[in-house]
């Protein structure tokens, strides 16, 4: 079995009052989860159950309340090279082509001018966007910034990507695209992903295993191994194992709003 790459240990999130009247709000109660070398975990829970706050814990944009964060056996107390983080956001610099966006952080390393363009170009490559690196981020679609977004972040060579709903403002069938596109530079590069989403479907098309969170505060309600033999693309999700994986974390999030709805 592959190492531990990343641990959460009894991580308890407490945001403080706005004001007098307020209480605070206890976003995650005690998470525990790890992700091994090269797995692909996702985390799916319903709106407000602090997955971002969880992410952006383990990238070193926030502080816990309580517990810790291990990666390579260190612990996560600010951001750093070793975490490449994507937001649904591409964060893209406009005045940038897509070649200079993507060696962006390479340049930032210092790096010579012909080994930035080899990186960046090989990048570029494997999100389908050669032919494209002199265009500026204004003539290029939802999908293509994100796969610039995902190169940037790849070229950097981070120990794990961070992935918060990446593809959430994309167009359905666009974003199964980048599902499968994901998918595939998962297996090329066998890099240690840890992504965020609220899509069922998405889960489960991507992810070796689930967390699946309750209602805030936030803790972990089960975890579940995704076994469907074949490739990850449209076509296993209309397998009888894919659905019926669907249906049990339907079910969990269901009940979830439901008693949320009742509080």
């Amino acid at each position: 079995m592959a190492e531990i790459k990343l641990q959460v240990k009894n991580l308890t999130k407490i945001f403080p009052a706005k004001n007098k009247k307020e209480n605070t709000v206890t976003a995650l109660s005690d998470i525990n989860l790890e992700v091994r070398e090269s797995e692909f975990v996702v985390i799916v829970g319903p709106s407000g159950c602090g997955k971002s706050t969880l992410l952006n814990i383990i990238g070193g944009l926030e502080e816990a309340t309580e517990g810790e964060v291990w990666l390579e056996g260190k612990v996560v107390c600010e951001p750093g090279a070793d975490r490449g983080m994507v937001f649904q956001g591409y964060s893209l610099f406009p005045w940038l082509t897509v070649q200079k966006n993507v060696e962006f952080g390479l340049k930032m390393k210092r790096l010579p001018a012909k080994e930035q363009s080899r990186i960046a170009g090989e990048y570029i490559k494997m999100v389908g966007l050669s032919g494209f690196e002199n265009a500026l981020p204004k003539q290029l679609s939802g999908g293509m910034k994100q796969r610039v977004a995902i190169a940037r972040t790849l070229a950097n060579h981070p120990e794990m990507l961070l992935m918060d709903e990446p593809f959430g403002a994309l167009d359905a069938q666009t974003r199964v695209v980048m599902q499968e596109l994901l998918a595939k530079i998962s297996r090329e590069t066998k890099n240690t992903i840890l992504f965020i989403t609220h899509d069922i479907d998405e889960a489960i098309l991507l992810g070796s295993r689930i967390y699946v969170m309750s209602r805030r505060p936030g803790t972990i309600r089960e975890v579940l191994d995704v076994d469907i033999p074949g490739e990850r693309n449209h076509e296993m999700m209309v397998k009888p194992e894919f659905l019926e994986l669907k249906r049990k974390i339907m079910d969990m999030l269901w009940q979830e709003s439901q008693e949320a709805a009742m509080e």
